[in-house]
């Protein structure tokens, strides 16, 4: 691959880097500077809000959801140019963390099988960033096995009665639609009796309640439903099939989260270079610190250019595959890492959290704090390495005792 612009990209990037300088929400530039995982706050505004104002400027000029089509609310570009927008874009990227499960994940899913009448509806106002989406497939009984989820719809009528819990549901306070995967036939085995459906977040029976996480933070939901209807015409594929549905989403989802995950790296070398230790020595002059530092330092570099692989296959319109789910696995593991390296080198220190030491102890805190979820959103580390073996690697698949038997069979404790 060759990592030089073309003339075109050249004169692409010119046109974001002009955009960005003349429209960027300069006011929060500082703020956006220091926030690392776990701390992507402002102090006296809401990000929501003001991720919004800043969604809408681009929408209004052609710079969001950039490789939409333009019919869709985007504007055509291609993945490289997609890849460029976000170096320009740069920290005010971090303003978009609202949208970046609707753009990335419940977009392409609801592009690929909802009706053209949904799609001009509903998406432009998604790429604006008017309407904000989310996910709602994990369940409390399930964990990782998306495919043993619970919540049931049953038709009635032209639509359907849905009732069950949905759980680690990321941005769901604040969002005005989700996509929904839900059990419709249980005498299947648990891969064939699943449907898709988009839902209006208001809808009647729609109970939203966050969970406050160890970090402080609440960006997690538990969601309950009870008999919410939802119209037919908001089913996403065929009755059924609601499996291969979210894979589409699934593929997104880990081609998103691994391009996106904030590593630390970054932190951790400044960090290296300015703290002084009891000896009165840079840390980055010890020979351990430098081994940890050039160990990430490959794998950062790895994610990067397992990234770029991934956008070229786009560019040549192949679908996001399996090996998608490396750059969410390293990444994870890698942010836990660093985060608790970091702690270690800071000592005593590093359990400060007070406003006078939070912009020199607090990120690395935040971070680790929050690492565990992230190892856990978008597949947790066990389902990834499964993936990776079986669908990139060809090794023989696990045990699935339970892959052809009816749902409704599967022994359960208790039951």
């Amino acid at each position: 691959m060759n990592f030089d612009d073309t003339p075109q990209e050249a004169a692409f990037r010119a046109e974001a880097r002009k955009f960005v300088e003349m429209n960027a929400p300069k006011e929060f530039e500082a703020e956006l500077s220091k926030a690392s995982l776990g701390r992507i706050k402002l102090k006296d505004r809401d990000i929501v809000a003001v991720g919004k104002a800043w969604q809408k400027k681009k929408a209004d000029e052609g710079w969001s959801c950039l490789k939409w089509p333009k019919e869709y609310g985007g504007r055509g570009a291609t993945p490289i140019e997609q890849v460029i927008w976000q170096e320009e874009e740069g920290i005010y990227g971090k303003l978009t963390s609202p949208f970046q499960i609707g753009e990335g994940m419940c977009g392409p899913t609801v592009m690929a099988y909802a009706s053209e009448e949904h799609k001009r509806k509903y998406l432009p106002k998604l790429a604006s960033g008017e309407n904000i989406w989310c996910q709602l497939f994990s369940e409390p009984s399930a964990g990782s096995d998306v495919a043993g989820l619970r919540t049931r719809a049953e038709k009635q009528g032209d639509g359907w009665i849905v009732n069950g819990q949905k759980i680690w549901t990321s941005g769901a306070h604040y969002s005005d639609y989700g996509i929904l995967i839900t059990r419709t036939d249980p005498t299947v085995p648990k891969h064939k009796g699943l449907t898709m459906f988009f839902l209006d977040m208001k809808t009647p029976g729609v109970e939203v309640k966050p969970i406050k996480q160890v970090s402080g933070a609440s960006d997690f939901n538990e969601v309950f439903f009870t008999d919410v209807r939802i119209p037919d015409s908001q089913r996403l594929g065929a009755v059924g099939d609601g499996w291969n549905v979210s894979l589409t989403t699934l593929m997104n989802e880990r081609m998103s989260i691994g391009s996106r995950i904030a590593t630390g790296f970054p932190e951790i070398f400044a960090f290296c270079q300015s703290y002084i230790d009891e000896d009165g020595t840079p840390a980055i002059e010890d020979r351990a610190v430098r081994a940890k530092l050039a160990d990430w330092a490959c794998k950062a570099s790895g994610l990067k250019y397992t990234s770029y692989r991934s956008i070229s296959a786009l560019s040549r319109g192949e679908r996001p595959g399996p090996e998608n789910s490396i750059g969410k696995l390293v990444a994870g593991v890698m942010v836990q890492d660093i985060a608790a390296y970091a702690m270690d080198l800071e000592g005593a220190a590093g359990t400060l959290n007070d406003a006078a030491t939070a912009d020199t102890y607090g990120p690395f805190q935040a971070m680790l704090l929050g690492a565990p979820g992230m190892r856990i959103a978008g597949g947790t580390d066990e389902i990834l390495r499964n993936i990776i073996a079986e669908r990139v690697l060809g090794l023989p698949s696990d045990i699935r005792v339970d892959k052809s038997v009816p749902f409704n069979q599967i022994p359960t404790k208790g039951r």
